[in-house]
């Protein structure tokens, strides 16, 4: 029997949020992530764990566990974590997502590491930077 994780990468960001089920539809239809498995309590149907991708790069999203120490939080000053992602086209990817109302923490622009990028805070409190290399810096 083959192991269902086996394509995944070695190391994988987990994303808490207070409710899981609206951050993931965010992160799907917003971000243009593509949901590859969703676990879901079966007697209440909240969202327990989900697997989302792009590209090469996979997130698991959850609720967070008390028993595990872990939570979300929607306070935008207060992450602990940030995910960074390369995009094909940053600058419709960023039209997008201002367009939905997220709250853009950094615009849109050239970094000094080679990248033109933006930063974002989720609507369910997480931090985001989307970006696309311009050039080589190293």
């Amino acid at each position: 029997m083959s192991d269902p994780e086996e394509d995944l990468p070695q190391i994988i960001p987990y994303l808490y949020y207070e409710d899981a089920s609206p951050a993931v539809d965010f992160i799907v239809s917003i971000f243009g992530f593509e949901l590859r498995q969703a676990f879901r309590d079966p007697d209440s149907d909240r969202l327990l764990h989900a697997t989302v991708s792009t590209g090469r790069g996979v997130l698991f999203v959850g609720p967070g566990m008390k028993e595990f120490g872990t939570a979300g939080t929607r306070d935008p000053d207060a992450v602990a974590s940030m995910t960074y992602v390369f995009v094909e086209d940053v600058e419709s990817h960023y039209a997008k997502v201002a367009a939905s109302g997220a709250t853009i923490m950094s615009e849109l622009h050239h970094h000094f590491g080679g990248n033109v990028q933006y930063t974002v805070s989720d609507p369910f409190g997480q931090r985001w930077t989307f970006a696309q290399p311009i050039e080589d810096v190293s």
